[in-house]
């Protein structure tokens, strides 16, 4: 129970300092400074300052006795005030500035006490003084300046600014951390007219600018219109090249399938023949070889049989040649015997018609009548038209006068005696007598 009680007793006292120590203890935050006034709150010596009357705290903790000290606390962090000032420039031409101050409380504990003693419970009427400070400060600085001074040096003007703001912003505890003017305006136009020619001038190169870049851009469009024209040429040549290699890896891809097949059909015709060979041609030969073995056994056959009969042949031809020979020597010598025999009697009539050729001619009419009268009336035959007066008796009549009348009778007989003979006429003619076309009989009454 006594353990218990202690137990408590160590737990209550260390609660207790807890809350003492957060009611003493105060810290101050990077961006403020503790002010810490009451007693004993004190400073040590600053800047040949022996006291500030109070105790500055920045960036660390300390301890502030409740009852008899008062810790409050100052904002070290930037602040901005707007500034909007109507000036009038040397010129006399009324402007309208506005503007940005960036300020903020001094890191020396000289600024923070100043700022301090002037700010401390009012922190927010800062921005009020910093605005009609810099307001006085840029009247008077403007007021001795041009129009273009202030358009063409802004850098002038916020650097007199700064420069002549200086001691009293340092009185105050705070620094300028930026001053920029963002605008200049004046009523009457002068900024305007002032820009016009510049304006004019800027339009003008704008233009001609712009003129150029438009005529670049033409020749630059134009340029990679050409070389797109000339990227889709090659385009179409390689890819005609391309295709053109494709065809003809085809081809030749069609070339060594179409020699497979052949090579394939080629070993298929081998083996076909060679199959035929031994499956058909093998056995077919041994077959017509046996057939010609046994054609030439008959052949053979044959022959000797022909030979015999041949030689039987000749032997008869021999006998039935020499029976030829000795028929044919007798004809011959007929033939001949008989010959002489004609021959002679053309001789012997030929000598006795040189002798007597009225009296051959009588004797040959006379035995070869019959044959004179036919060849007479072959010659009648020729006649187109005839008139006959005494009927039979007339032709009789007619052919007597023919036979008797000598000299031109005696003419055709000799012809009709010719072509009776097969011999040629006296007179060198030969053939029939000439066609007579027409012939009168007189009649002798």
């Amino acid at each position: 129970m006594p353990v218990l009680a202690v137990a408590i007793g160590v737990v209550v006292a260390i609660i207790v300092l807890i809350i003492l120590f957060k009611m003493v203890w105060r810290v101050a935050e990077p961006n403020e400074a503790l002010i810490i006034s009451g007693l004993g709150a004190k400073s040590k010596p600053i800047d040949g300052v022996d006291s500030l009357g109070f105790k500055i705290v920045t960036g660390k903790g300390t301890s502030v006795l409740p009852g008899f000290q008062v810790a409050r606390r100052l904002r070290l962090d930037s602040r901005a005030a707007n500034l909007e000032v109507n000036c009038v420039t040397q010129q006399g031409i009324p402007v309208k500035v506005r503007g940005v101050v960036i300020y903020k409380v001094g890191d020396d504990f000289v600024s923070i006490a100043n700022a301090a003693r002037r700010f401390l419970e009012q922190q927010g009427s800062m921005d009020g003084a910093i605005h009609e400070l810099f307001t006085g400060h840029l009247r008077s600085i403007i007021g001795n300046l041009t129009v273009e001074d202030l358009i063409l040096n802004r850098e002038r003007l916020t650097s007199e600014t700064r420069s002549s703001a200086a001691d009293e912003m340092s009185k105050l505890g705070l620094v300028v951390d930026s001053l920029q003017i963002q605008e200049i305006d004046d009523e009457t136009g002068y900024i305007t007219n002032l820009g016009r020619p510049h304006a004019a001038k800027v339009a003008a190169a704008a233009r001609i600018a712009e003129a150029e870049r438009n005529q670049e851009a033409t020749e630059r469009e134009q340029e990679t219109e050409r070389q797109n024209a000339a990227v889709i040429r090659d385009t179409e040549i390689k890819k005609a090249e391309y295709e053109g290699q494709v065809q003809q890896a085809a081809q030749q891809a069609r070339q060594e399938v179409i020699l497979k097949e052949t090579r394939n059909a080629e070993l298929e015709a081998e083996r076909t023949e060679k199959r035929l060979e031994s499956e058909v041609r093998k056995p077919a030969d041994a077959r017509a070889y046996e057939q010609v073995k046994l054609a030439e056994a008959e052949r053979e056959e044959r022959i000797a049989q022909a030979q015999a009969a041949a030689t039987e042949i000749q032997l008869r031809a021999q006998r039935e040649a020499e029976a030829t020979r000795i028929l044919g020597e007798a004809e011959a010598d007929a033939t001949r015997q008989k010959g002489l025999a004609e021959a002679e009697a053309i001789k012997a009539r030929a000598e006795a018609l040189a002798k007597n050729t009225d009296a051959v001619i009588a004797q040959q009419l006379a035995e070869q009548w019959p044959q004179i009268v036919e060849a007479g009336a072959g010659v009648f035959g020729n006649v187109d038209n005839m008139v006959v007066l005494n009927g039979a008796e007339g032709i009789e009549d007619m052919l007597a006068k023919a036979l008797t009348l000598g000299g031109t009778g005696l003419g055709v007989a000799r012809q009709l005696l010719a072509n009776l003979n097969g011999q040629p006429a006296a007179n060198g003619h030969n053939g029939p007598a000439p066609a007579v076309s027409a012939v009168e009989v007189p009649d002798e009454d």
